[in-house]
């Protein structure tokens, strides 16, 4: 068994295979999503030939009143729950990027690195994508606003509403974004 591998994703190369697993892009699931400490957020897209089907969306919440250990863990057991239920072929995750705020970078790397952990110890391959790769690959924008990502996700995915929270509808952009670059 390969073991799984977290890539930084150049949004123009295309991939045909998930290294860990061998399934082909023609039916698979992917679980896109967005690392928070307070937060997660996270969409599951199915591929099945040339349908791109919404399975699932919504957050992982913690209580800021618990310690951050204790936060961890419960983002940990339920991205598990998460991977057990669909087994993805694959992960994608926003890639972190702070410039001011550098507490906040800590506790979203924090919480990165436990959905990695699962991950790897899952052998799920994982892909990093920026923002403005994200934005580029929904909207063919990488300056597009939330509320021009949600519109697209809806059109994009056939949803009847806006995926809301936003962090929800980050997590099924980051699925479908790393589809797209898959194709």
């Amino acid at each position: 068994m390969a073991s799984a591998t977290r890539k930084n994703t150049n949004i123009k190369q295309v991939r045909k295979k998930c290294v860990n697993t061998g399934q082909s892009t023609d039916s698979m699931i992917v679980i896109g999503i967005d690392p928070g400490l307070a937060t997660v957020g996270f969409g599951i897209i199915r591929i099945e030939e040339s349908s791109i089907i919404p399975v699932s969306y919504g957050c992982i919440s913690t209580s800021a009143e618990k310690q951050t250990p204790q936060r961890l863990l419960e983002i940990y057991k339920q991205i598990n729950s998460l991977f057990k239920k669909y087994a993805p072929g694959a992960v994608a995750i926003e890639k972190l990027f702070f410039t001011k705020n550098v507490t906040n970078a800590m506790s979203v790397s924090e919480a990165m690195g436990v959905i990695l952990l699962a991950a790897q110890q899952k052998n799920i391959s994982v892909f990093e994508y920026t923002p403005n790769q994200i934005k580029q690959a929904i909207t063919g924008s990488g300056r597009a606003n939330k509320k021009q990502m949600q519109e697209m996700i809806k059109r994009l995915l056939k949803l009847n509403e806006l995926p809301q929270p936003d962090d929800a509808a980050d997590g099924l952009s980051i699925a479908l974004c790393h589809i797209h670059v898959m194709r």
